[in-house]
C-alpha cells in the first residue's frame, strides 16, 4: 500500500488546483508516519490532518447541521451494526435509530444546533435531564422564540418520548438503552476521548471533508485498532461516511472538481454496507478507492451478507491476489478470471491371455500365451485457468496474480513479481 500512497500524495503536488484530497485509514497505528514522510518529500506536510487522541485536531462526528436528523441517526445505526455479530433481529437496531433521531432533534433545539455524544447519552439515560431540557424549550415556545419547523420538531420529539419511549416496560427500555450506550459510553467514559471527539463547539477545528476535498488536504486516522478497539472502528466509520457523503455531494454542486482518494489497509476492520453503493457510484465523482484485506471471508465476517460483499468486490476493478488459503477468495478469483480448454491425457494398461489355469499350489491364476496392451487417449476439458494449488502453493512471497485494466480494456491476468517498498 505504501507505493500507491506515495504516488498519489506526490501526484500534482505543486499544483494547488490538482493535488489530491485524501482519506487514509490506519488500523495499526504506523501508517501515518509513512504518510508524513511522503508528504514531507514533496512539501505537503501542511496538508496532512492527523485525527488522533490529544492531537492538534478535534472532531465531532455528530456536528452536521446540514444533514437531517434521520440521516445522522442512520449513520449511528450503521455504527451499531458494526458491533452486532448477529444482526438478524433488526427490531432493536431500528428502534434505537428512531430514539437517536428524536434525541438529535431535541438536542438541536436546546443546544443551539450543536449535537454531542454526551448530550445524547444524558437524554437517553437520565429522565430528569430530559424533563429539564423540555422545560427550557417550553419557555422558548411561550416566548415565541421558535419558528414553525422547530415547533414541529419539538412536538414530534415530545410526543415520541412521552407516549412511547418513557412508557416502555423496564426490560425493553433497558435493552434499547444498552444498545445506544454501546456507542455513547465509548465517548464519555474517557476524558481524552470526550475532549477529542465530543468537544465544546468553540473547541472543534475539523468539520469534515468539504474543505479537504476543495483544497486537496490529506486526512489520516492514527488510532491502533488493538489499543482503542471500538473507538477506532467508530471514528473510522464516521470519517468514511463523511468522506463518502461529501464526495458524492460534489456531483450536484459542480461539474469541475479535483480527484479524491480513499485508502484503507486491513479494510475488513472498517467495511460497512454503505461502501457497496459508494464504490458503484464514486467513479463519476472522480474518487480513487484502494483497499487491502486478508481475504473476502474477512469482509463477509464483518458484513454478514454475501450479496453486499459481492457488490463491493465487483466494483473494485483492479485486483491483486496474493497467496491465500481462503476458499471463498480463491473460488471468487477463479470465477472472475474464467476457464479455458485444457488438454487432458489418460493412460490404461490391459493384459489378455488365451489360456488361464488356476494353480492350487500357489493359489493363483497362471496365464499362458498372454499379451499386454497400453491405451493412451487425449480429450479437451474446460477448467479454471488457475487451479487451487496455484493460489495456495505456487504464489511465493512478493508475487501476485494480477487482474488489471488500462482504462479501456482488461489486461490478460498474469502472475507478477512485486518489489518490496523497503528494498531499493
Amino acid at each position: 500500500m505504501y507505493p500507491f500512497t506515495k504516488q498519489l500524495i506526490q501526484y500534482a503536488h505543486d499544483q494547488e488546483d490538482k493535488k489530491l484530497g485524501m482519506l487514509i485509514l490506519d488500523v495499526k497505528g504506523n501508517y501515518h508516519q509513512k504518510v508524513l514522510e511522503f508528504a514531507k518529500q514533496c512539501n505537503r506536510q501542511d496538508d496532512v490532518i492527523t485525527i488522533e487522541l490529544n492531537g492538534k485536531y478535534t472532531y465531532n462526528p455528530l456536528d452536521k447541521p446540514n444533514l437531517k436528523p434521520s440521516i445522522l441517526a442512520n449513520r449511528l445505526k450503521t455504527i451499531l451494526l458494526l458491533f452486532s455479530q448477529n444482526n438478524s433481529e433488526s427490531y432493536w437496531i431500528d428502534k434505537s435509530a428512531q430514539i437517536l433521531e428524536e434525541c438529535i432533534k431535541l438536542c438541536r433545539l436546546y443546544n443551539l444546533g450543536y449535537v454531542t455524544f454526551q448530550e445524547i447519552h444524558k437524554l437517553v439515560t437520565e429522565p430528569n435531564y430530559y424533563l429539564e431540557k423540555v422545560a427550557s424549550l417550553r419557555q422558548k415556545f411561550i416566548q415565541n422564540e421558535l419558528d414553525q419547523y422547530q415547533i414541529y420538531d419539538l412536538l414530534s420529539s415530545i410526543t415520541f418520548f412521552e407516549k412511547e419511549f418513557l412508557n416502555l416496560d423496564q426490560r425493553t427500555s433497558s435493552i434499547l438503552k444498552s444498545e445506544i450506550t454501546r456507542i455513547t459510553n465509548t465517548f464519555i467514559s474517557d476524558y481524552e476521548v470526550l475532549k477529542t471527539f465530543s468537544p465544546a463547539k468553540q473547541e472543534q477545528n475539523f468539520y469534515g471533508f468539504e474543505e479537504v476535498l476543495a483544497e486537496g488536504k490529506i486526512v489520516v486516522l492514527n488510532m491502533n485498532n488493538n489499543e482503542y478497539a471500538n473507538l477506532s472502528k467508530m471514528i473510522a466509520a464516521y470519517l468514511k461516511l463523511d468522506f463518502q457523503t461529501d464526495v458524492m455531494a460534489r456531483l450536484s454542486k459542480s461539474s469541475e472538481f479535483r480527484t479524491a482518494c480513499f485508502i484503507s489497509d486491513e479494510y475488513a476492520e472498517y467495511v460497512t454496507a454503505t461502501d457497496a453503493n459508494f464504490f458503484s457510484q464514486s467513479r463519476e465523482a472522480k474518487c480513487i478507492n484502494i483497499v487491502a484485506t486478508q481475504s473476502y471471508t474477512s469482509l463477509l465476517n464483518t458484513l454478514h451478507e454475501q450479496a453486499t460483499v459481492n457488490v463491493i468486490i465487483q466494483n473494485l476493478i483492479n485486483k491483486l491476489w496474493f497467496r491465500n488459503d481462503d476458499m471463498f477468495t480463491i473460488e471468487s478469483a477463479q470465477k472472475q478470471i474464467g476457464k479455458e480448454d485444457k488438454e487432458k491425457i489418460s493412460r490404461g494398461i490391459s493384459e489378455n491371455a488365451k489360456q488361464t489355469v488356476f494353480s492350487y499350489f500357489t493359489n493363483s491364476l497362471n496365464s499362458k500365451d498372454s499379451s499386454i496392451s497400453e491405451t493412451i487417449s487425449t480429450y479437451v476439458h474446460s477448467d479454471f485457468i488457475y487451479d487451487t494449488n496455484f493460489f495456495t502453493q505456487s504464489l511465493q512471497n512478493f508475487h501476485a496474480l494480477s487482474f488489471l485494466s488500462d482504462g479501456s480494456k482488461i489486461i490478460p491476468p498474469e502472475k507478477i513479481k512485486l518489489f518490496p517498498y523497503f528494498e531499493n
